[in-house]
């Protein structure tokens, strides 16, 4: 059987894809959560879910995606459509929805779970950039 085949540049376009989609995802989530709140209590739950996103943005996530950027680098031309992550990624993302399904229909308090979702959720939105930056750089690359 024949392996689904894109140019390697497509798989920094879907990359950052699914990580754009993960991350509104999670932030809808968290949304849904937040409605019942009151200004005063929706800016502080805000405040800490996006200080948090920062944090886990630059103490991690960023390494990750470039990680990832610099894999795909790599690739030949050439390459599997399902290649935009290392195979250890897809055992990373199905442990990650495993933990969003059990924590969503947990008893915790889904205000709390807003503030996780944030903190989850921006990473991934701001890490998408990278991906998206490659792949427009790719498209106009003359060599």
């Amino acid at each position: 059987m024949k392996k689904p085949a894109v140019p390697r540049r497509w798989l920094y376009l879907i990359a950052g894809t699914v990580w754009l989609v993960a991350g509104f995802f999670l932030m809808e989530r968290a949304y849904e959560w937040l409605n019942d709140f009151n200004t005063r209590q929706l800016i502080l739950i805000l405040s800490l879910g996006f200080i948090l996103a920062l944090i886990f943005y630059f103490s991690g996530f960023v390494k990750v995606a470039q990680k990832n950027v610099n894999r795909i680098n790599s690739l030949p031309d050439s390459v599997c459509i399902f290649a935009f992550t290392a195979w250890k990624g897809y055992l990373i993302i199905a442990i990650m929805i495993t933990t969003g399904i059990i924590l969503r229909n947990s008893p915790f308090p889904k205000h709390y779970l807003a503030v996780f979702y944030i903190a989850m959720g921006g990473p991934l939105l701001i890490g998408s950039y990278l991906f998206y930056k490659k792949f427009i750089n790719k498209i106009f690359d003359k060599r």
